[in-house]
C-alpha cells in the first residue's frame, strides 16, 4: 500500500504532468500547520503579482506551499509562490515563478504546433527508455488535448497534452502567464476525466491574476534581462527528458539544471489531504 510519503519523484521535465494514480487505497497523514488565505479576498502571489479569490476558494504562499511540498517529501528550491484550491479540493493550481528574464513573443505567429508535437514525441521516445531502466511502463504522447495558444493582449500562453500509460489517460496542462522579469508557471492539477468542466472555473481564476505595477509584461524597459528562449521553446523545454515512476508533487534537479516536473497521483487523495488541511483535521491550519 502506498503512502504520501512513499510517493517519490525519480526525474523531471520543465512540463508539467498530471498522472493518476491506479486503484488502490492511501493512507493519509495528518498535514503540517499551513496559513490559508480564503475568498473572498486578495491573494499576494510572492512580490510580484495579486490573485482575487471568489468566495470558497483558498490560497496558501510561498511558505505555505514549500511546507506541503516538504510534507510530501519533495525537494524545494524557492520558486514556489502559492497554490489555489476551490475548498472542495476537486482541483489544485500551483505557483512557480521562472526569473528567466523578459520573454520576447516575437514567434507568436510562427508556433508549429505539428513540428513541436514531433519534438515533443522524440523526447517522449528518450524518456521511456529511461523509463525502461527503472522498471517503469511507457508513458505514450498521444497528441495535443489542446493546440498551443497565446493570447498577445494577456500574454498568456496555453497548451494541454494528452498521454496513455498503461491503458490510463494523463493530462498534462500548462499555463504560462509572461511577466517583465520572468514567466509565471501555472499548474492545474485535475483528475483527466473532470479537465472539461473544471476549466471554466479556472480561467476564470486566472483573469483574477496580475502583475504588480513594475512587475507586467508591457512595463518592459530597454536595459531589462531578456530570457535566452522564446515561446516555442516554453512548450518543448529544449526536449528535455521526462522520466517519472511515481510521485505526489515535486521536481528534480537534473543534469545540473532546474527541470520542472509536477505530477499528481490520486487526486482524490490529494483533495481529501487537503480537506484535512482545511478543516482542522490533525494539526489545525492557521487562517490568515
Amino acid at each position: 500500500m502506498l503512502t504520501l510519503k512513499n510517493w517519490l519523484l525519480t526525474a523531471a521535465m520543465l512540463c508539467l504532468v498530471i498522472a493518476p494514480l491506479q486503484a488502490q487505497e492511501t493512507n493519509i497523514p495528518a498535514g503540517p500547520k499551513v496559513s490559508w488565505t480564503k475568498g473572498p479576498a486578495t491573494a499576494s502571489v510572492g512580490n510580484l503579482a495579486e490573485i482575487k479569490l471568489p468566495e470558497n476558494y483558498i490560497f496558501t504562499g510561498a511558505k505555505g506551499s514549500q511546507t506541503l511540498l516538504k510534507a510530501w517529501g519533495n525537494p524545494i528550491s524557492g520558486a514556489e509562490l502559492g497554490l489555489l484550491a476551490p475548498t472542495s479540493m476537486v482541483w489544485v493550481v500551483v505557483f512557480e515563478f521562472d526569473k528567466s528574464g523578459y520573454v520576447k513573443d516575437n514567434d507568436k505567429d510562427k508556433l508549429d504546433a505539428d513540428a513541436m508535437l514531433k519534438s515533443l514525441k522524440a523526447g517522449t521516445v528518450e524518456n521511456n527508455k529511461e523509463r525502461k531502466k527503472m522498471g517503469s511502463a511507457p508513458m505514450n504522447l498521444i497528441g495535443w488535448e489542446q493546440p498551443p495558444k497565446y493570447n498577445p493582449e494577456t500574454h498568456n500562453l496555453e497548451w494541454a497534452m494528452r498521454y496513455e500509460s498503461e491503458g490510463s489517460p494523463i493530462i498534462n496542462y500548462n499555463t504560462r502567464l509572461l511577466g517583465r522579469k520572468g514567466v509565471m508557471e501555472v499548474s492545474l492539477i485535475v483528475d483527466p476525466d473532470k479537465l472539461a468542466g473544471t476549466m471554466a472555473d479556472y480561467q476564470g481564476l486566472l483573469a483574477n491574476f496580475d502583475y504588480k505595477a513594475g512587475e507586467r509584461y508591457a512595463e518592459y524597459r530597454q536595459g531589462d534581462q531578456i530570457a535566452k528562449y522564446g515561446l516555442a521553446a516554453l512548450i518543448t523545454g529544449g526536449a528535455a527528458v521526462v522520466a517519472v515512476k511515481s510521485g505526489l508533487l515535486g521536481y528534480l534537479l537534473l543534469f545540473g539544471k532546474k527541470l520542472w516536473f509536477l505530477i499528481v497521483a490520486g487526486v482524490a487523495a490529494v483533495a481529501r489531504f487537503f480537506k484535512r488541511l482545511v478543516n482542522g483535521e490533525g494539526r489545525k491550519p492557521s487562517a490568515d
